[in-house]
């Protein structure tokens, strides 16, 4: 990335910082979804009713891609995200929580934990729909307000529509990531020392 006088410029950005510049993004959701109502933008697969919650003490990555995006449900319903998509990412201390209310049972938490006690989670071609992700995060060579068309550091198919928001860097690194999602894919998903539960009642990652 370059400055107005063509210096070289390595980006260090706070997440806060981050998530005010990424607002534009989500201007493009109504574009997305008359797209994808009329056809010209197709969802990869029909996601659940329910959001979930990932939480970990960090992540770092390289190949960093983020533009807007729409997911929908089964019952057709459609559903503003921010795409996250990074090529190779470690993740230590993950954790996974769903919960879900049943009729006369009550709340069902399930709960995943892998990448602790030394180990780690390592994802490739990783792609997070989420509507909402905090922590602090420091990037390398960020472009900000890139056509998210033409975004090219991330997996090969992470962009987004013409002329919408898109952001993209070399690196990433975040501590005390926490998001809540609607969907993770990954080409690649090595879970070290899986550790899943299911209990009644809420017991979430945060």
């Amino acid at each position: 990335m370059k400055d107005a006088q063509g210096r070289q410029v390595t980006g260090r950005v706070r997440w806060r910082k981050f998530a005010v510049l990424s607002v534009p993004g989500f201007a493009v959701t109504a574009a997305l979804a008359i797209a994808l109502a009329d056809g010209a933008l197709a969802a990869s697969f029909a996601v659940s009713g329910q959001e979930f919650k990932v939480g970990a003490s960090s992540l770092s990555g390289t190949g960093f891609a983020q533009y807007g995006g729409i997911d929908k449900n089964a019952r057709g319903k459609l559903l503003p995200v921010a795409v996250t998509a990074i090529k190779n990412a470690e993740i230590h201390d993950l954790c996974q929580s769903v919960v879900t209310t049943l009729p006369l049972i009550g709340d069902i938490s399930l709960k995943l934990r892998a990448g602790t006690g030394g180990k780690v989670v390592e994802a490739s071609d990783l792609f997070i729909d989420a509507t909402r992700m905090s922590g602090d995060a420091e990037f390398e060579n960020i472009e900000i307000g890139r056509d998210a068309s033409t975004l090219n550091k991330g997996p090969a198919s992470a962009q987004g529509l013409q002329d919408a928001f898109g952001q993209q860097a070399k690196s990433i690194k975040m501590t005390d990531l926490r998001q809540t999602a609607w969907a993770t894919n990954a080409g690649r998903f090595k879970l070290s020392g899986l550790d899943m539960n299911i209990k009644l009642g809420k017991d979430e990652c945060f």
